[in-house]
């Protein structure tokens, strides 16, 4: 057992979704600073594990409560047993999250989407509610919001997943003003792909974005948060791959921009398969541009000497021309490249 003399001590998080991934990182962070915790949890036998894990490890104070936030009354019930416990909470952390991969028209299920509705946002809000009201109450306390790089870039086939993770992106920068003038503050990690179960548990296990997402540890996105939480920063983009991307989305069409995100969430082997199609398609249209290009400077060097300006002129226009035709021909070629491999 660790032995702690952190100033934390005393002090409580709560962690939704608490047993795997990001929130289970967080909650070690918590625990490694002397923060005694209340984990928000489905699983029953997952999370007594890790509370008992915490508990022998850390030396500090855990309270398992296995509730689902699908269920509508989730929210009430664990706030309703953490005050019957006489339990403070200083920090708030809504990380539980779901995702349901497909098109929305066609292949996503209705109920499943309706779930994640009330986890991501019914629920995320009600538990903001009641906690925020005591710390404002106190004039001290943490909340942490686990947004997404999707809060500010559409997220085609995940469509509801990513409508609900710019909620929460809204919602907190509108709730950070109306608590400005009180001692608590509110952060927002923003992640892109991280390597955690999410993928697998919506369905979207073969997709580019899955494959992305092996390069993210979970622990290290929840570092990420967990610093910018204890240095009261509002928000936090984790990785310079994503600030670029959040940054671009800015600036580009909405159009060209969920473009892009729907490429990321394709089956990684039909992206493969494009990408190379327009690779050949390119090196043919360069090859060809080349071939032009020597054409043209073969007809300007083997010209006849001319003294007229006007002489000149003639020659450059129909060089120019060639040149014209030749870019034509490169973009025909380009086109039916790509008719052909796909």
């Amino acid at each position: 057992m660790e032995t702690k003399t952190s100033p934390n001590l005393g002090k409580t998080a709560l962690v939704t979704g608490a047993t795997s991934g990001i929130g289970r990182e967080l909650a070690n962070l918590f625990a490694k600073d002397g923060y005694n915790l209340v984990l928000i949890a489905r699983s029953d036998e997952d999370l007594i594990r890790v509370a008992d894990a915490y508990e022998h490890q850390f030396g500090v104070s855990v309270t398992p409560i296995n509730k689902d936030l699908a269920q509508a009354s989730a929210a009430q019930e664990i706030y309703d047993e953490v005050k019957s416990r006489g339990l403070q909470i200083d920090v708030l952390v809504n990380n539980a999250g779901r995702g349901e991969y497909g098109k929305f028209a066609t292949e996503t299920d209705l109920q499943k989407e309706q779930d994640i509705i009330q986890i991501n946002v019914v629920s995320l809000v009600s538990l903001t509610k009641l906690f925020l009201k005591d710390m404002v109450a106190r004039n001290e306390g943490k909340i942490l919001m686990l947004g997404s790089v999707a809060s500010v870039i559409p997220n085609p086939l995940m469509a509801v997943y990513g409508a609900t993770k710019s909620f929460i992106y809204s919602f907190s920068e509108a709730l950070r003003d109306e608590i400005k003038d009180t001692n608590v503050t509110l952060t927002v990690l923003m992640p892109g792909a991280t390597d955690t179960d999410f993928f697998n548990k919506a369905g979207a296990m073969n997709t580019k974005a899955q494959e992305k997402a092996r390069e993210t540890p979970a622990a290290d996105v929840a570092k990420t948060g967990y610093d910018a939480l204890m240095s009261g920063k509002d928000k936090v983009i984790h990785g310079a791959g994503n600030k670029a991307a959040v940054a671009m989305a800015h600036f580009l069409p909405d159009s060209t921009v969920a473009s892009n995100a729907h490429k990321d969430m394709r089956d990684r082997n039909e992206v493969d398969a494009e990408e190379e199609s327009h690779s050949i398609a390119l090196s043919l249209g360069i090859a060809a541009l080349a071939v032009a290009g020597l054409v043209v400077l073969s007809a300007w060097s083997k010209r006849n000497p001319v003294e007229s300006t006007y002489e000149e002129g003639k020659l450059r226009y129909k060089a120019n021309r060639l040149k014209s035709r030749a870019i034509d021909g490169i973009e025909e070629l380009k086109e039916s490249v790509l008719n052909a491999v796909n």
